[in-house]
């Protein structure tokens, strides 16, 4: 038990440690909301979220997206003193990775100057010293989740083999923050320098062909729509599975345990044969889908890429 000459969050920060270590919360259990702890305790929101960024410093709590913190799958039971938020030094990479860490977590909604500064424990104004606004911190947040995977050096050989390893490293980050699907319309590109540098990895791909520039830009375009249109359904899933509890599979089977199939077969035919004919269900699997979709696409482009190759 923490001294009462403690200030408030390393009090809480204790109690919570103790029922961690203890057992009484064991590993994957939630831990109350920042705003509950705060209402609990009688302390200012920040004050909350300071006590379970000084739990994260130590590895006994994680969050997870959509599920709030929970207790570490291994948490230590002495865990050694890690210095808190407080006593650290802000900078913009730490507002950055705070950035990262609630828009994982939450979705880019939650995402604000106030939540972050309230995650590292200091003054929303405070913030203000390092970006100068909410906008700007979403696209530094965006292009250091663009910028966790790159390249190799010696590209593979053929065009195709290029889009692939490029559209995959586009989905592999996509997975990781769905919330880079809702940054804007391609309409309005955002000129990320790491963002760029996956664009640039794809036109090198598309150029030298023969293809007219506009008709390069164009390929990429759709090219990159395909992989940010289907992520965008991650996102969405995460906010559907929040607000209604149930997975998507579980929330399919309710709708079809009360679809009318015999009123539908006059007027939908098709679908009612179809949905018939699966006699263990329909496993839709945006992985799959990708990887299924890629292919689709990349068969498409091929007799204008290696037409255009063979006029020249």
């Amino acid at each position: 038990m923490a001294p009462e000459t403690d200030p408030p969050f390393r009090r809480i920060a204790a109690d919570l440690r103790r029922r961690i270590t203890s057992g009484e919360l064991a590993p994957g259990a939630r831990i109350p909301s920042n705003r509950r702890l705060a209402e609990d305790w009688g302390v200012a929101l920040a004050t909350a979220t300071k006590a379970l960024t000084v739990l994260r410093s130590e590895g006994l709590v994680e969050a997870r997206p959509r599920v709030g913190t929970v207790v570490a799958a291994a948490a230590p039971t002495t865990p050694a003193h890690q210095p808190s938020s407080e006593e650290g030094e802000l900078s913009r990479e730490r507002l950055i990775a705070a950035a990262l860490e609630i828009a994982d977590a939450e979705g880019l909604a939650a995402l604000s100057m106030r939540a972050v500064a309230a995650r590292l424990g200091v003054a929303p104004m405070t913030a203000y010293r390092y970006v100068t606004s909410k906008d700007e911190l979403v696209l530094l947040a965006a292009d250091a989740a663009f910028g966790e995977a790159g390249y190799p050096a010696d590209p593979p050989a053929g065009w195709r083999p290029r889009l692939e390893l490029g559209a995959r490293t586009l989905w592999s980050l996509f997975r990781r923050h769905p919330w880079l699907a809702e940054l804007g319309p391609v309409t309005r590109p955002l000129l990320l320098p790491n963002l760029l540098t996956h664009a640039e990895w794809a036109l090198a791909a598309l150029d030298g062909h023969g293809l007219p520039a506009a008709t390069v830009l164009d390929i990429h375009v759709l090219f990159y729509s395909y992989i940010e249109g289907l992520a965008a359904n991650l996102e969405r899933e995460a906010r559907a599975q929040a607000a209604t509890g149930l997975t998507g599979d579980q929330w399919t089977d309710t709708r079809f345990a009360a679809f009318d199939t015999r009123a539908a077969a006059a007027r939908f035919p098709v679908f009612t044969r179809l949905t018939a004919e699966l006699d263990e269900g329909y496993d839709l699997d945006l992985d799959t889908l990708f990887e299924s979709g890629l292919g689709t696409l990349l068969d498409g482009l091929a007799p204008r890429i290696e037409g255009a190759a063979g006029r020249g």
